[in-house]
């Protein structure tokens, strides 16, 4: 707790407007997405099943986990992050009972107010992207349904730039899942890459 204590300022400070804005230039400049704030995503970290804890645990894809759910800015930094949820819960679920979901739900993350749209007067939320799983608010972005893209062009455009700022949580965890095994000591094959 003392190490948690001192690191957080420094390492992840509660976000404040001026962050949230500074993340929202880095997405609009890298990633050509305007007015996001940050990308979400969950991963299920497999555990051994604790005593007694029936299929609290036990996720779709059969292992016993947590899930670990983290929005991350424009360059793969988690800014945010809920850790020990039950594997059997969904995402969007997950992040609607997290203190996050809740936060950004009630007001409480210091989002900047609504911004015009680059080149235009239409004014927006600031929002944060994620997939299909999450619910759509007013602060929360997710794919069209692929049905209203197959005739329509400009919604099947706006996924494929959702999808672009979207990955970068997931890529994330692909990144923090490299480290952990290199940390641990793992000689694993990834794409032909061997990590050592």
């Amino acid at each position: 707790m003392s190490i948690w204590k001192r690191l957080q300022p420094i390492v992840m400070p509660i976000p404040t407007e001026d962050l949230w804005r500074t993340i929202e230039k880095h997405f609009h400049e890298k990633w050509n997405f305007p007015n996001c704030v940050g990308a979400i995503d969950g991963k299920h970290v497999v555990i051994e099943a604790p005593p007694n804890s029936g299929s609290l645990y036990y996720n779709y894809k059969k292992t016993f986990s947590i899930v670990l759910m983290a929005l991350v800015d424009a360059n793969y930094k988690i800014i945010i992050a809920d850790v020990g949820a039950f594997g059997k819960n969904s995402d969007g679920g997950i992040f609607s009972n997290s203190v996050m979901g809740k936060a950004l739900i009630n007001g409480n993350l210091s989002i900047p107010p609504n911004k015009p749209l680059p080149g235009t007067n239409i004014t927006l939320p600031h929002v944060i992207v994620g997939d299909e799983a999450f619910p759509l608010h007013k602060h929360v972005m997710r794919p069209y349904p692929g049905t209203q893209t197959r005739h329509d062009e400009s919604k099947a455009i706006f996924n494929y730039r959702l999808s672009r700022a979207r990955r970068l949580s997931e890529n994330m965890f692909g990144i923090l899942t490299q480290s952990l095994e290199f940390i641990r000591g793992d000689f694993k094959c990834h794409q032909n890459i061997y990590i050592m």
